[in-house]
């Protein structure tokens, strides 16, 4: 194979010793193999997973090792912010002054693809504007070495070697260039901040010219935003929840974002359940379920499934009710 002779023949025994590592402990390869031998079996396996010499020559050219990456994977914040400290900071209000003037002028484009797929315009805002600050901040790292970089570190290699697989079929189908495949340390992409395999499976066209660009193109972004959320189970009749009241003594045992816990607005409002300024619950059929992330001392929400598929997107009860908080204040 051309890729094994690339190598030093001193070296094709770790080579090879590295591919037999595949799956096995994590630390592997950092103790076997070097980064540049690493990158080979990455070439490897895309190679296998059909794709072409001149995109895989072309993406691993001037493939970099990114401590930066590893450190910043390590590094994450563990003091937890309440919601009363962290919705200021995550929804200021010059961010809220800013998506409003975008809703307005974007408006024909978002409510153009709000209506195809199937979504409140505000959301696609909201989300374009907590996760890349309405493309501003995209991250500058180059995905394949970000990948690359944190497959070879290790702790989730699986992950990120199938998110890297994934990262060489965007560039194999031509919507986007490998120097202009920009994102985060963890391989996050464009204005709407997806991983490769997101990309794959929710990216859209919104301006039919045959490429999927949520790097540039404002209309992918919003096509691909609300795509995700519809195929994820949104529904545009309902809003994502609100913030509630609840009495004195309450029953916390209810409390959870789990199959069986969710009742109709009716039901909670007959538990006493009311609208944060004290007034009853909407006279509307749905389902909602008792959420409290700072427990029943902090804030408390009663969340629909809108809400849940928020949470898909981003598994954090912070992120979906940062995105919430700023949809709501597009609009009301």
């Amino acid at each position: 194979m051309p890729h094994v002779r690339m190598l030093k023949e001193g070296n094709l025994k770790k080579l090879l010793s590295g591919i037999l590592c595949l799956g096995i402990a994590s630390s592997c390869f950092a103790n076997e193999v070097s980064f540049e031998q690493y990158v080979e079996g990455l070439k490897l396996q895309a190679k296998e997973e059909g794709i072409s010499d001149e995109i895989i020559s072309e993406a691993f050219s001037n493939v970099e090792y990114k401590p930066r990456a590893v450190k910043a994977d390590r590094n994450q914040p563990e003091k937890r912010l309440t919601l009363d400290e962290y919705i200021p900071r995550a929804v200021p209000d010059w961010k809220v002054k800013q998506a409003k003037e975008l809703y307005n002028k974007h408006y024909t484009e978002l409510k153009r693809i709000g209506d195809e797929y199937g979504v409140q315009p505000r959301f696609i805002v909201a989300l374009w504007g907590v996760e890349s600050n309405f493309g501003r901040f995209m991250g500058n790292y180059s995905v394949i070495d970000a990948l690359s970089t944190m497959a070879y570190d290790g702790r989730r290699e699986e992950f990120f070697r199938k998110e890297a697989m994934a990262a060489l079929t965007i560039l194999q189908e031509g919507h986007i260039e490998p120097e202009n495949m920009k994102g985060s340390w963890a391989g996050a992409m464009g204005q709407s901040q997806f991983m490769p395999s997101s990309f794959l499976a929710f990216a859209a066209d919104g301006n039919g010219d045959g490429k999927k660009d949520i790097w540039h193109n404002k209309e992918d972004v919003f096509a691909s935003t609300a795509n995700y959320l519809s195929q994820s189970g949104w529904n545009d009749s309902y809003t994502w929840g609100r913030q509630v009241k609840l009495p004195a003594g309450f029953d916390m045992t209810l409390e959870g974002r789990i199959e069986g816990k969710e009742k109709t607005l009716a039901e909670w409002n007959q538990l006493g359940i009311t609208r944060f300024n004290g007034s009853s619950l909407p006279q509307v059929d749905v389902d909602a379920w008792l959420t409290a992330p700072d427990n029943a001392n902090g804030r408390v929400y009663l969340v629909y499934n809108n809400y849940n598929v928020l949470m898909k997107w981003n598994r954090s009860y912070y992120f979906a009710l940062a995105v919430s908080h700023l949809a709501d204040r597009i609009v009301y």
